[in-house]
């Protein structure tokens, strides 16, 4: 059986575990499955803004992503309204609305999942129940969040 490539959504604290010393061994297996077109990542506006603060290193990353590995999208009303429900809802405060953003165009892109490992507003089960409890309510699909990885699973490793 064929294996389907899983698109997966990612946001800045994903894209730069890659160079951060603490996150690299974990992250590096997620980014190889990248390289090898077992995933498929999708990357937005949103993660785009948050690279133009971000070293120089972590942009040429994500350019070298744009090229082949990337499915790229755009904000857009729907989503916007969707993160702005996010934080009436009480999910977080107003200041993660960036997140929410991410959160939101992974749930409407129905990506396979969003990764980050950003634990105090993504990949924490409490905001991972809020997200999901607005979606069902508005009748998008769950989603789920994980760190890059939880994504990725060794076959070799009983």
């Amino acid at each position: 059986m064929e294996k389907r490539i899983k698109r997966i959504y990612v946001d800045s604290v994903a894209l730069g575990g890659k160079f951060n010393k603490r996150l690299a061994d974990q992250t590096k297996p997620f980014w190889d499955a990248v390289e090898r077109g077992e995933i498929r990542v999708i990357v937005s506006d949103v993660l785009e803004y948050e690279l133009e603060k971000a070293p120089k290193r972590a942009r040429d990353f994500y350019d070298s992503l744009l090229k082949s590995h990337a499915e790229r999208v755009e904000s857009t009303d729907e989503s916007d309204a969707l993160a702005e429900r996010y934080i009436a809802e009480g999910v977080v405060g107003e200041s993660s609305l960036d997140d929410c953003k991410h959160i939101a165009l992974a749930t409407i892109t129905r990506a396979d999942a969003i990764v980050s490992w950003n634990f105090g507003h993504i990949v924490n089960i409490d905001r991972i129940r809020g997200y999901n409890g607005v979606n069902r309510k508005l009748g998008y699909p769950q989603i789920e969040i994980l760190t890059p990885s939880m994504v990725i699973y060794d076959e070799t490793e009983n």
